[in-house]
C-alpha cells in the first residue's frame, strides 16, 4: 500500500512503478477498462506526491493505448485526486509544448486550483515568454480566480524583468477581489525587494491617477518592505534599500502632486523611525 500522507520512499516508488507497468501492459493489450481501473485505484488518494508521481510516470508511456483519452476524461472526474493526476499527466507529457500546458490550465484553474498554481509557478520559471503571451489575457478575465492565478509565480522573473512585472500588476491595482489584491501585494513586495528603484518609480506613477484606496494599498506595500529590510537577516541589503527609499522620499516631498507629497512625508517619517 502506497502511503496516504507525506513524501514517498523507495518502497512506495517500487510499488508505484509496478502499478504503472500493469497499466501500460493493459493499455498495450487494449484492456482500456482494466487500465483505467488501475489508474483510478492509485490516483484517488489524498497524497499530493502520489498524484504527481503517477501522472509523471504515465506521461512516459509510449505504447499504442489511448492514454490521452483516459486522462482527458479524468480531468472532468468528480473526485479531486483523479483530476489532479490527469493535470500532472498532461503537464509532464507536454514539457516541449508549453502552449498545450496553458490550454490544460484553462480547464483546471478552478477545478484543480492547488496543482494548477504549482504548475503556473513552474511555467513562469521554465517558459516565461509563453506566460508573457498568455497571462495578460487571464488578467483581463471576468473570473477573479483566473486573474489571481495569472500572477502566481511571476516573482520568478522579477529580477530580470521588473518593468514587465510592474506593468502587469499595475493593471490589477484596483481589483476588488481579495485574492487578486493579495497576489498583487505579494508580487510588488517581491519586486520591491529586488528592484526598489523601479518599484518606487512605479508607485509614484500609480499615485498620480489613483484614489485614496489605492494610496493606502501602496502605503501598506512600503510599510511591508520597510519591515522586511529592518530584519536582522537583511542587514547586508538594508543600507542600499533605505538609501534609495530616503532619496525617493525627499524627491516626493517636493513633487507637484499632493498624493505623492503625502506619501513622501509618510515614507520619510517611517525611515526616520527605523
Amino acid at each position: 500500500m502506497i502511503k496516504k500522507v507525506g513524501r514517498l520512499d523507495r518502497d512506495d516508488y517500487q510499488l508505484l512503478d509496478s502499478y504503472v507497468e500493469k497499466i501500460s501492459k493493459n493499455l498495450d493489450k487494449g484492456n482500456i477498462n482494466q487500465a483505467q481501473k488501475l489508474i483510478y485505484e492509485v490516483a484517488n488518494t489524498p497524497n499530493y506526491f502520489v498524484r504527481e508521481e503517477l501522472g509523471k510516470r504515465l506521461a512516459e508511456y509510449t505504447g499504442t493505448g489511448n492514454l490521452d483519452a483516459i486522462c482527458y476524461e479524468m480531468l472532468e472526474d468528480r473526485f479531486y485526486p483523479i483530476r489532479a493526476t490527469a493535470l500532472f499527466y498532461f503537464y509532464y507529457k507536454n514539457q516541449d509544448k508549453p502552449e498545450l500546458i496553458v490550454q490544460t490550465l484553462e480547464k483546471t484553474f478552478e477545478t484543480v486550483p492547488w496543482e494548477s498554481e504549482t504548475i503556473c509557478s513552474e511555467m513562469w520559471k521554465k517558459y516565461p515568454d509563453v506566460m508573457k503571451e498568455y497571462m495578460p489575457r487571464w488578467a483581463d478575465s471576468d473570473n477573479p480566480k483566473k486573474r489571481a492565478m495569472s500572477m502566481h509565480g511571476m516573482e520568478y522573473i522579477a529580477a530580470k524583468n521588473p518593468q514587465y512585472v510592474l506593468t502587469f500588476v499595475g493593471r490589477l491595482l484596483d481589483d476588488e477581489d481579495e485574492e487578486v489584491q493579495k497576489k498583487v501585494s505579494h508580487i510588488l513586495i517581491q519586486v520591491g525587494r529586488q528592484r526598489p528603484l523601479q518599484t518606487f518609480a512605479s508607485i509614484r506613477r500609480w499615485l498620480l491617477d489613483g484614489d485614496e484606496k489605492r494610496a493606502n494599498f501602496l502605503w501598506q506595500i512600503l510599510r511591508r518592505l520597510s519591515s522586511i529590510f529592518s530584519q536582522k537577516n537583511m542587514r547586508d541589503k538594508s543600507q542600499d534599500f533605505f538609501s534609495i527609499a530616503l532619496r525617493t522620499a525627499q524627491e516626493w516631498k517636493t513633487d507637484s502632486n499632493p498624493a505623492v507629497v503625502q506619501m513622501g512625508n509618510k515614507l520619510a517619517k517611517m525611515i526616520k523611525n527605523q
